[in-house]
């Protein structure tokens, strides 16, 4: 692929970029890095609300590393994959640690939680390094442009197209022309400023590039939580730090099973995780189970920092107590 499809989509991007908080300039190593974090399974219509409840109340890298774990992860909550947010801890004590951002990318792969895109999306984006941040809207564009079937080897290929000088910037337009116009199901050819140059397109089956993966059977599991609602308030405990929905606010409950227990739940909301799905088991009690917790207001639990599971259990289990019937 020559230089002009680069030269078009970089002057598409010029006049259509998306305005977005974190694309600041100059740029902001925080705002980049903090943004890339989110993003990543994540849309940026959700992202962006959240991003900018984060920069208010942690406007620094230093403020962020200075907060509470549980501040932090109460503010996540409902962003998912929560391993994310305690990589993001982490990320912003050694970057207070040792003063400010690594500059390069191979420097900011030693930090805690960075992967190889979002390394090479700092770097490039920040701080103007010729690093190829390849995503999966890359690597979506890619496989058509050069009409390459695997995913994986769409991205290799990408990774020499990206102009010198201008990676950051490439990376970016990539990113919206992926996310606005070359989406996974019908994609906008008809606005694209690089689709006579696209190999998949001109075979006239866009949407047969990357080849779709082949989706697993999740394993199902079954959980138990405790409602303990003396009145208006619920009992709520913290989960272990390590593991899924490590340090998160939760409803009491054993370790989830493969084997449905003989409970009789009050409601019941089956959630799907990456690897598998859950039925959680809104149980009465009478009682809060052995171990720390704490008191929280039915009529203030938007504060208590809960996961999308518990909030949506919890919402179900309300719902159960005002209705004779269970709440599924």
């Amino acid at each position: 692929m020559d230089a002009t499809a680069a030269n078009l989509l970089l002057e598409h991007h010029r006049r259509h970029a998306r305005d977005l908080p974190w694309r600041m300039t100059p740029r902001d190593p925080y705002r980049t890095w903090l943004s890339e974090v989110m993003l990543q399974q994540t849309t940026v219509a959700t992202v962006t609300p959240r991003f900018l409840r984060f920069v208010e109340r942690w406007p620094t890298v230093e403020a962020l590393a200075a907060a509470p774990d549980e501040d932090i992860l109460g503010e996540w909550a409902g962003l998912g994959y929560y391993a994310r947010a305690r990589n993001l801890i982490a990320c912003a004590r050694a970057v207070a640690e040792r003063g400010a951002f690594p500059t390069t990318e191979v420097e900011l792969r030693k930090l805690p939680g960075l992967g190889a895109y979002t390394a090479a999306a700092v770097a490039a984006i920040a701080f103007g390094e010729d690093a190829a941040a390849i995503d999966t809207n890359v690597e979506r564009v890619a496989a058509r442009v050069f009409a390459i079937a695997d995913r994986k080897a769409a991205g290799e290929a990408a990774k020499g197209w990206f102009p010198a000088g201008h990676h950051g910037e490439f990376a970016e337009a990539l990113m919206d022309l992926g996310s606005n116009i070359c989406r996974p199901k019908a994609p906008n050819c008809q606005v694209c400023p690089i689709a006579a140059h696209c190999r998949a397109r001109a075979l006239g089956c866009p949407e047969a590039f990357p080849a779709a993966k082949v989706k697993k059977d999740r394993p199902h599991r079954y959980g138990i939580a405790w409602w303990v609602r003396p009145g208006n308030e619920v009992w709520l405990v913290r989960r272990p730090v390590k593991g899924l929905l490590g340090g998160m606010a939760a409803l009491p409950g054993p370790v989830w099973s493969e084997q449905r227990p003989a409970v009789n739940p009050l409601a019941i909301h089956r959630h799907g995780f990456t690897h598998f799905t859950l039925d959680l088991m809104v149980v009465p009690c009478a009682e809060p189970p052995a171990g720390e917790g704490w008191w929280q207001s039915v009529s203030d639990l938007g504060s208590a920092g809960l996961p999308t599971l518990y909030r949506r259990a919890i919402e179900a289990a309300l719902h159960a107590e005002r209705e004779p019937r269970l709440a599924a």
